[in-house]
């Protein structure tokens, strides 16, 4: 066997043990609905004062049911890259309150196409955690949508799982 190969096996085995555990563990649940949102305003509510941030605040229904917010942390126009010159890539944080009481916290990451563009977007949060009956929570929720600039609102579908401690 080769040195390389020594690594890619050691390599495997150490995220298999590391995350075998973790799958063993958990009751997962298929999730789809839809949600609406609106931009919020820098420095109100949730979102943090500086005039560059992006912000939403919303509801979702379905699988998943509950108010949510959404502070971007990252941006990277897709030109620099060689894609179009109106699409934004983007990182963020989610806060999803559910009805329960409880808190479904993700890392959001997707693509918007900002005016003059077509207003599409697409997003995958991947759920790392949260509070109460949500403590430790993964899973992966898939948003595709429509950003109305005029309206200063985004609405669409998702669907995913969402897996919880057993």
């Amino acid at each position: 066997m080769t040195r390389l190969s020594q690594v890619i096996t050691a390599c495997v085995v150490v995220l298999t043990a590391g995350v075998a555990p973790v799958l063993a563990a958990q009751s997962c649940k298929p999730v789809v609905g839809h949600f609406e949102a609106f931009v919020v305003p820098p420095g109100t509510g949730h979102c943090p004062s500086d005039p560059g941030a992006f912000c939403t605040a919303g509801r979702v229904w379905g699988g998943i049911q509950g108010n949510y917010q959404f502070v971007m942390t990252s941006a990277t126009p897709s030109v620099l890259t060689g894609g179009v010159p109106t699409i934004l890539f983007f990182t963020g944080k989610s806060t999803i309150f559910l009805k329960s009481g409880d808190q479904l916290l993700g890392t959001d990451t997707g693509s918007i196409d900002l005016p003059p563009g077509q207003g599409g977007f697409a997003s995958l949060i991947t759920v790392d955690g949260g509070t109460g009956g949500m403590s430790g929570a993964t899973g992966q929720i898939r948003l595709r949508g429509e950003f109305n600039v005029a309206e200063a609102t985004m609405s669409g579908d998702y669907i995913g799982s969402s897996c919880t401690p057993v």
